[in-house]
C-alpha cells in the first residue's frame, strides 16, 4: 500500500566469495566475503553483541523506531478503513540511510529488535525500508544478552510475527484517534498544551476517584484496649460478651478498663501452630517497579531506565561485556529449567542443601503474556558484590534487588512457630499472638518488612492466672484510604488490566508533565486541572475513562496478537461510538474559566497587573489587559545577589536543551555574567571573584574562578568567613 506497509518480495544478493578478474594483473582474486547484517535497537546493545559475533557480522542500531505516524496530523485515514499513514521519522534520515547502505552490502539481514510488540513493529518497519519480505526468516529474538543466548538465537530465525505487529498497530492507531481528536477539544475548552490519551485518562480517573473519596471521608472515633501483664506480654481486647469488641468513646473505654481491672485474668486457650512462608515469585515488570519504588525510592521511569542499562549490557571486570538481567518487559513469572538448575547449584554451594527447593511459579493470567521469562539475573553466579565495582550506585541497587529476589524465589520456605493465646476476664476476651522464626530459608537473602514484626511469647499454660501490670487505652480515628504512590498506581493498573508493563512509566510521566498530577512526598495527587479534564471526559467520553472498558480493550489487543481478531475490526467497533461522543462534546462542552492569580508586577507596556499563567512549558506572566495588551514575560526567581559587573539582579534560569538550572544576570544580553552554581553574594578573599555554593549532598562554598582553588564548608558564618 505504497508507503504504508512493508512490501513483499525477498531480497536477493550476490553470492559471497564470487570470483572477479583484476584489470591490471589479469589474475583471479576473491572479493571480500560479505557479512551478515544484524539490526538491533540500542547502540550499546549493538556494541556488546558485535563483540560476541566477530568479523562475519555487522551489528548496527536503529535507535528505536524508524517509521511512525506523522506528528503534524492525525495520520489515520478514518474513511479508508483506518489505514495508518507511516512516514520516516524526522531526524532519522542519516540512521535510515546508514541501515540501507549496510543492507545493500550484506549477504543476509537479520532483525533482532526487542522481543515484544513494540520490537516486532520496529522489525516490521525495518523490513519495509530494507525491502525484506516479512514472511521470510529474517527475525531473531533473545531474552538475555550473552554470547550463548545470542548465538543460539541466530540458529533459529523466523518470520516477523504479524499478530504482534497488528496488536501494536491497533494500540498506536487507537491512541492516535483518541489523543489527536480529544486534545484539540481540551485546548479550546480548558487551555492549550493539554492531552487526553486513552490509557492515561483511565489512570487519571483512578487518582481522581481516590482523591474524591479522601475529601468526602468523615473520620470516626474508636478505642483499642490492651492489658499489659506482669508475665511479659500484652493482649488486646477482642470480644465483649461473645461479640466483636467495638469501643466508640472515651467513657466506654474508661468503663471497660475499670471492669477489667476489677476482674481476674485467666488463659482460656493456647493454640500452637506452624507457618511456612514461601518465597515471592521472581520479578515481573510491574512487581519490579513496585519494589524499586518502595525499597529504593525509584520513580518508575528511573527503574526502567536503569533496568534497560542492565539488560543491554555493561563491561564487568574480569567477565567482559554482558547483559546482567533478562528482558525487562514481561508479565510472566516463569523461569527456564536451565535457570532453575543453575540457581539450585548456586544455592547449594553457597548456603547448603537445606536451602534448595524446586519452586515453580505460574501466572494468574494464562495467555500470551507468558512469552518471556520473569526478570532474573542472566548469570546467577555473578553476585551483586562481584559486579558492584563495575556498576553505578543505581545500577548496583537495582541489580541487587533483582538478584536477591530471583535467588530467594528458588530457595526453601522459611519455618515459623506460632502461638495464639486467648485470655478470659468475665465477659471480656483478649487475644495475643506470637511467632518465632526457626529457619530463615529464602529470607536469608531477601528481606521483607514483615520479618521485623515477629515477637515470641513467654512460656504459658492453659488455666494460668495472669497479673495485670497496666491497662492501655488508645484513642484512634478511622483513616481515609491512602493516596496512590507510584508503586500503588502501578499495582492498581496491573490489577485493572490498564496498559502494559512497558507503558506504566510513560503514563505516570505524562500525567505529571501535563500538570494533571503533582507529587507530594511519595504520593500522586490530582490537581484542579486534572479534575477539570476528568470532568469533561467522564461527562462526554464515558468509555475513555471507564476502567473496565480500558481493561477489556487490552483483552481485545491480546486477541489481535493471537490472531483471533482483526485489528481494524477492533478500531471500527471502538470508533463508531467515540465519533458520536466527539460530535456532541464539540457542541456542548463549555469553556472552563481558569482562576486568575495576580502577581506583584505591573505590565511595563500598559500598567495593568500581570497574572501568573501556566502553559506547555511552565508558568509565565501575562498582562491582564489581554487581548488589548499581549505582553508576556518569564517568571524570574531572584537570588538576592547583585551582578558584580553591572549591579543588576542575578536570577535563576533554566537551560533550554536539558532544563539545567543556572544563574545569570538580568542585564543579558548586554551583561553575560553566568554561574552554574548558586552565587552567595560574597567575594573570594584570594582572587575577588564570586563565591558560589555547590549542589549535591555535600554542599561546599568555592570560588567561581576555575583557576582559583579557594574552598570552605557550606554554612560557615559569613562574617567569620569574610574576616578570614
Amino acid at each position: 500500500m505504497a508507503d504504508k506497509t512493508a512490501t513483499s518480495g525477498s531480497r536477493t544478493t550476490k553470492a559471497a566469495g564470487t570470483k572477479t578478474t583484476a584489470k591490471k594483473t589479469g589474475k583471479t582474486t576473491k572479493t571480500a566475503r560479505k557479512k551478515t547484517l544484524l539490526v538491533v535497537e540500542s547502540p550499546s546493545k549493538a556494541k556488546i553483541i558485535g563483540k560476541y559475533l566477530g568479523s562475519s557480522y555487522k551489528v548496527i542500531a536503529s535507535v528505536g523506531h524508524v517509521r511512525d505516524l506523522p506528528k503534524s496530523r492525525l495520520g489515520v485515514e478514518v474513511d479508508n478503513d483506518f489505514e495508518p499513514e507511516y512516514i520516516n521519522i524526522r531526524g532519522k534520515g542519516d540512521t535510515i540511510k546508514a541501515i540501507k547502505k549496510e543492507g545493500k552490502a550484506a549477504s543476509r539481514i537479520l532483525l533482532a529488535t526487542d522481543p515484544d510488540r513494540e520490537g516486532e513493529a520496529i522489525a516490521w518497519h525495518l523490513a519495509y525500508i530494507l525491502d525484506i519480505d516479512p514472511a521470510s526468516e529474517c527475525r531473531v529474538t533473545f531474552n538475555e544478552i550473552n554470547k550463548e543466548a545470542v548465538k543460539e538465537a541466530l540458529k533459529h530465525p523466523r518470520p516477523i510475527d504479524m499478530g504482534l505487529v497488528d496488536a501494536q498497530q491497533a494500540r498506536r492507531v487507537l491512541d492516535r484517534l483518541v489523543g489527536y481528536q480529544i486534545s484539540p477539544l481540551l485546548w479550546k475548552k480548558v487551555r492549550r498544551g493539554l492531552s487526553a490519551g486513552r490509557v492515561q485518562s483511565a489512570a487519571l480517573k483512578i487518582l481522581c476517584d481516590r482523591e474524591t473519596e479522601i475529601q468526602n471521608f468523615i473520620p470516626e472515633e474508636y478505642w483499642n484496649i490492651y492489658s499489659d501483664f506482669t508475665e511479659g506480654f500484652k493482649a488486646q481486647l477482642s470480644k465483649i460478651s461473645g461479640k466483636k469488641a467495638a469501643v466508640a468513646t472515651k467513657d466506654d473505654a474508661e468503663a471497660i478498663a475499670a471492669e477489667l481491672h476489677a476482674g481476674e485474668y485467666e488463659i482460656s486457650e493456647i493454640k500452637p501452630g506452624h507457618r511456612s512462608p514461601k518465597a515471592y515469585a521472581p520479578f515481573t515488570t510491574s512487581s519490579m517497579q513496585q519494589d524499586a519504588s518502595i525499597k529504593l525510592g525509584f520513580q518508575t521511569r528511573k527503574t526502567m531506565q536503569v533496568a534497560q542499562q542492565l539488560y543491554e549490557g555493561i563491561e564487568i571486570k574480569g567477565r567482559g561485556a554482558r547483559g546482567l538481567v533478562t528482558y525487562i518487559r514481561t508479565d510472566s513469572v516463569r523461569i527456564s529449567s536451565a535457570a532453575r538448575a543453575a540457581a539450585k547449584d548456586f544455592i547449594e554451594e553457597n548456603y547448603g542443601s537445606r536451602y534448595t527447593s524446586d519452586n515453580f511459579y505460574s501466572n494468574k493470567k494464562k495467555d500470551i503474556q507468558d512469552a518471556h521469562e520473569a526478570i532474573r539475573p542472566a548469570d546467577v553466579t555473578l553476585t551483586p558484590e562481584e559486579a558492584k565495582g563495575s556498576l553505578s550506585p543505581d545500577q548496583y541497587k537495582l541489580y541487587n534487588l533483582i538478584w536477591t529476589r530471583f535467588v530467594a524465589s528458588q530457595m526453601a520456605p522459611a519455618e515459623v512457630e506460632t502461638m495464639a493465646v486467648k485470655v478470659k476476664n468475665g465477659r471480656f476476651e483478649l487475644k495475643a499472638n506470637g511467632s518465632r522464626q526457626v529457619f530463615d530459608g529464602w529470607r536469608k537473602v531477601y528481606k521483607t518488612s514483615a520479618q521485623g514484626e515477629e515477637a515470641d511469647l513467654p512460656v504459658l499454660e492453659q488455666g494460668q492466672q495472669l497479673g495485670e501490670k497496666e491497662i492501655i487505652k488508645e484513642q484512634k480515628f478511622t483513616q481515609p484510604p491512602a493516596r496512590y504512590t507510584e508503586a500503588g498506581l502501578v499495582k492498581e493498573m496491573e490489577e485493572q488490566n490498564i496498559g502494559r508493563p512497558s507503558t506504566y512509566a510513560a503514563i505516570i510521566t505524562t500525567l505529571t508533565a501535563r500538570k494533571y498530577v503533582k507529587r507530594e512526598k511519595k504520593s500522586l495527587v490530582p490537581t484542579k486541572l486534572g479534575f477539570d479534564v476528568i470532568g469533561i471526559l467522564q461527562d462526554y467520553f464515558t468509555d475513555i475513562v471507564d476502567v473496565k472498558f480500558t481493561g477489556e480493550m487490552e483483552d481485545k489487543l491480546d486477541d489481535v496478537e493471537m490472531n483471533k481478531e482483526a485489528w481494524k475490526h477492533v478500531i471500527e467497533d471502538f470508533y463508531g461510538g467515540f465519533s458520536k461522543e466527539l460530535e456532541v462534546a464539540e457542541k456542548e462542552v463549555e469553556r472552563i474559566q481558569q482562576e486568575v492569580v495576580l502577581s506583584d508586577e505591573k505590565c511595563e507596556l500598559c500598567g495593568r497587573p500581570m497574572a501568573i499563567k501556566e502553559g506547555r512549558f511552565g508558568k509565565f506572566l501575562a498582562c491582564t489587559g489581554y487581548p488589548e495588551c499581549k505582553n508576556t514575560k518569564p517568571i524570574v526567581k531572584k537570588t538576592g545577589v547583585k551582578c558584580p559587573v553591572c549591579g543588576k539582579d542575578i536570577v535563576e534560569k533554566k537551560s533550554r536543551k536539558r532544563g539545567r538550572i543556572f544563574y545569570g544576570c538580568m542585564g543579558y544580553p548586554d551583561c553575560t555574567v553566568v554561574y552554574w552554581d548558586k552565587p552567595t553574594g560574597r567575594m573570594c578573599p584570594e582572587c575577588g571573584a564570586m563565591l558560589v555554593e555547590t549542589k549535591g549532598k555535600t554542599k561546599q562554598i568555592k570560588c567561581s574562578n576555575p583557576e582559583c582553588k579557594y574552598k570552605e564548608k557550606a554554612g560557615k558564618d559569613n562574617e567569620e568567613a569574610a574576616a578570614e
